[in-house]
């Protein structure tokens, strides 16, 4: 696969000033309706309008869905959502071999069980097996994820030091807001990240979460928990139908405050697959999350 040393090292620059553009930035309230139904979404999972944000882009015509209002554009850590683009990156660079790349696990018991054994790196992303990006990212090296980031024009593109190597997207500062994780998940759909066809092979088929008839969803889940700081969610990817009463292209991005912890996570999916359904970007038959 093409390194990042070439086409994004020498062509950054460049990347970003043509990217830039295309961020998205609605600059008038979406319509009362539209909003009410998103916003309704929310409340029935539990979540609070006011203490959260959703867009929802249709690519095929740019139609843009969102709650929030001024939180759309205001940039919290990634999280897990990062794996996207550090997945990319990854095979890029040819710091991962494929998806089939195995980790070994180094018998310290953590977070989550399904972290605590040997599987390898599309497994990896599935299960958001940190200690298996905190090996990889590393591998990668600063001066490349700085270009990768730059040219994606991933929220904020901050690494910090190299003391944060292997936490700057977990506890900042790297940082990026729900407008532009939708912007950058518009290009990654689309393919036009400076990355080549191998990689984009490799990554796009881990992410995906469920199929049914006419429809795929995928997506990638996030929790920030900084002791001292609210928890946020995140729930970020894309809905494809090619039935259905509105075919097309559904790029997503939320996140919201969770003073519950990890007990609210289930809502952030809940949350968008509801707001999908309502406006015909999902089956309605899928029924509630």
């Amino acid at each position: 696969m093409a390194g990042l040393s070439g086409r994004l090292l020498k062509g950054s620059l460049l990347a970003v000033w043509a990217l830039a553009g295309c961020a998205i930035q609605p600059k008038v309230p979406a319509p009362v309706a539209e909003m009410a139904l998103i916003e309704g979404a929310l409340r029935a999972e539990g979540i609070d309008p006011s203490k959260s944000a959703l867009i929802i882009l249709r690519l095929e015509d740019e139609h843009v869905w969102s709650s929030g209002g001024a939180r759309i554009h205001e940039r919290f850590t990634p999280a897990s959502t990062s794996k996207i683009p550090h997945t990319l990156i990854a095979y890029e660079t040819g710091a991962v071999t494929g998806p089939g790349e195995r980790f070994t696990w180094d018998g310290q018991k953590r977070f989550l069980d399904s972290w605590n054994e040997d599987q390898d790196f599309a497994t990896a992303f599935q299960r958001s097996t940190v200690w298996i990006y905190q090996i990889v990212v590393p591998r990668i090296g600063a001066e490349k994820l700085t270009a990768a980031f730059e040219a994606f024009d991933y929220g904020n593109a901050a690494i910090g030091g190299p003391e944060l190597i292997s936490r700057y997207w977990l506890e900042g500062p790297l940082a990026i807001s729900a407008a532009e994780q939708a912007a950058f998940l518009s290009r990654l759909v689309r393919r036009t990240l400076p990355l080549s066809a191998e990689t984009y092979a490799a990554a796009i088929p881990v992410m995906e979460l469920a199929r049914g008839d006419g429809w795929a969803l995928y997506g990638k889940t996030g929790w920030k928990s900084i002791e001292g700081e609210m928890d946020i969610g995140w729930f970020v990817g894309w809905a494809e139908q090619t039935a259905g009463e509105a075919p097309g292209t559904y790029v997503f991005a939320l996140n919201m405050d969770m003073p519950g912890g990890m007990a609210e996570a289930p809502r952030r999916r809940a949350a968008v697959e509801r707001a999908l359904r309502s406006i015909g970007a999902l089956p309605a038959a899928l029924g509630s999350p």
